[in-house]
């Protein structure tokens, strides 16, 4: 009876342990698909092809970006304008607070609009949709104060921004600051004495840079070392990712509208195109943001869906019809698992998950720089 016994106890420890292995097994699988892994073959292709044309179009200098992509459509249940304007108030000091540099606010239509301009060409006081709504408070506080009479006229949409805190970034500069880099305006006066444009860049003088260019347009101007404003001193006009590239200053964000989710990816302004998608939903796989490792990107998306998630949205995508969303993105992650409450609006989600992203983003950049 004895040896029955211990016998039937090693069974038992036995199953106990394959049973253990079987759920290791299963939940390292897991994990890898968290990390960006896929079993399919089709899937692996496409990843490879990917990274291959990202690699054949690297520029020396670029460093690797971070992009959030989420739906217009969270403006429209907005109960009023006032509360339409601090939702995207709040989405701004997100994306500013974790350094996002590209925010892209999508439609859910079912074909792609060619072009990326389309919900902002109508300045008139009417009521826009929620992408046009959206995408102009977001331009609005990204732009320093004092510049924003000069670049956004008024319209209805602007009436309650300035209720919102301001987002006081880096490259919202004080009138008594002095920086290596400012952002400007071009003005309609001729400067004195030279052939170049005068520009208002928040100090008490305007400077004068290098280029003939028409007024209205929004500049960055590199200040060099000398202060004195009162000689004609040229300025230089260079591109807006040379604050981040030279003193690796965060310098706000870029917004772009895309019509549907396949437009998001269609359309990245990046020649080697985003080399990493994640997507977000209560649906995703879930892990501890230190057990998440994502690859050293060039250049990083983090998808958000609406009140139906982003499933809806690749629903409603006619280039997306029939497939999954894991076949779409990398990873597909639940970044808040036992949620109290039956919803987590867009606006929270984007504070929770960029907060969980950030220390698997910091390692990744860490093995970038290595590399590079």
């Amino acid at each position: 009876m004895a040896k029955k016994k211990k016998r039937d106890d090693s069974e038992a420890q036995t199953k106990t342990r394959a049973h253990d292995a079987g759920e290791d097994i299963r939940a390292a699988t897991e994990l890898e698909l968290a990390n960006g892994g896929d079993s399919h073959e089709k899937r692996k292709k496409k990843k490879k092809k990917r990274e291959k044309e990202q690699n054949n179009n690297i520029e020396p200098n670029e460093l690797p970006t971070v992009s959030i992509a989420l739906p217009g459509s969270i403006i429209d249940n907005a109960q009023s304008l006032e509360l339409a304007t601090r939702l995207a108030g709040q989405i701004a000091r997100a994306v500013t607070i974790f350094r996002i540099d590209e925010v892209v606010v999508f439609d859910n239509k079912g074909t792609s609009v060619d072009d990326p301009s389309v919900p902002m060409v109508d300045n008139s006081d009417e009521d826009e949709s929620g992408a046009a709504f959206l995408i102009r408070i977001l331009r609005y506080l990204e732009t320093p104060q004092y510049l924003r009479k000069a670049l956004f006229p008024k319209h209805n949409s602007l009436r309650f921004v300035g209720l919102l805190p301001p987002l006081d970034a880096p490259h919202h500069l004080r009138k008594h600051e002095w920086a290596a880099f400012r952002e400007g305006v071009t003005l309609r006066e001729q400067a004195p004495n030279s052939a170049g444009t005068l520009v208002d860049v928040g100090l008490s003088k305007n400077v004068v840079i290098d280029q003939v260019l028409e007024p209205g347009v929004r500049v960055t101007v590199a200040m060099g070392t000398n202060r004195n404003l009162d000689i004609d001193l040229l300025r230089q006009v260079v591109s807006s990712s040379k604050p981040r590239e030279e003193g690796r200053m965060y310098w706000g964000y870029k917004v772009r509208y895309a019509s549907n989710i396949s437009s998001v990816l269609k359309d990245c302004p990046h020649k080697g195109r985003y080399d990493h998608l994640i997507g977000t939903s209560e649906h995703g796989l879930t892990y501890k943001s230190s057990e998440l490792t994502l690859p050293s990107f060039r250049h990083l998306l983090i998808a958000f869906g609406g009140l139906a998630g982003l499933e809806e949205s690749i629903e409603e995508d006619k280039s997306l019809k029939g497939k999954n969303v894991r076949e779409i993105f990398d990873s597909y992650l639940n970044t808040c698992p036992r949620q109290g409450s039956r919803t987590i609006r867009t606006e929270e989600a984007i504070f929770i998950s960029l907060q969980y992203f950030q220390e698997p983003i910091d390692r990744a950049l860490q093995r970038f720089a290595l590399q590079t």
